[in-house]
């Protein structure tokens, strides 16, 4: 299986779309958008594909957005982090603003941490766990996504042009 994640990418829905072309020519069967989303242009873009989300720090989760959501069938998040298993790992999906991120990250019962808000690439392992930020797609340089085969703990760090 392959996940692409993305993150920060701050209502920039065209920019989302190279990301999703790129993320289908590479054979991703499901997306993960770790915050900051910047409104329904953007889940325009994730609509139709299994995936998941997170609140971050600029998104306003109100009663119209999620409204919107339910009718393009993307789940609302509902408890921080966004716990998943996908390929038979276990992951928490966070925004990385939210005071429950810098806690014991080492501690909590996954394989992987993925998180955005510093739009910065980050590969890092603390023990047996992996802690990854895709970068962003919006105030960074490069721009990028990353994509993971958990079952292989493969991950590559991919370049969206502007």
């Amino acid at each position: 299986m392959l996940i692409g994640i993305l993150s920060d990418s701050h209502g920039r829905h065209r920019i989302v779309r190279q990301a999703v072309d790129l993320f289908d020519r590479l054979g991703a069967s499901f997306l993960i958008h770790c915050g900051d989303v910047g409104g329904e242009p953007v889940f325009e873009e994730l609509a139709g594909r299994p995936c998941a989300f997170v609140w971050g720090n600029t998104d306003s989760p109100d009663g119209g957005i999620v409204a919107f959501l339910q009718t393009v069938g993307i789940s609302v998040p509902t408890a921080i982090p966004t716990m998943l298993t996908l390929d038979g790992k276990r992951f928490a999906v966070f925004h990385g603003h939210e005071r429950e991120f810098g806690r014991n990250l080492a501690t909590l019962p996954v394989d992987f941490v993925l998180h955005g808000h510093t739009h910065v690439r980050r590969d890092e392992r603390l023990g047996g766990l992996r802690v990854i930020n895709p970068g962003a797609l919006h105030r960074a340089s490069p721009l990028s996504v990353a994509t993971l085969d958990p079952s292989r703990d493969e991950l590559a760090f991919h370049e969206i042009k502007k």
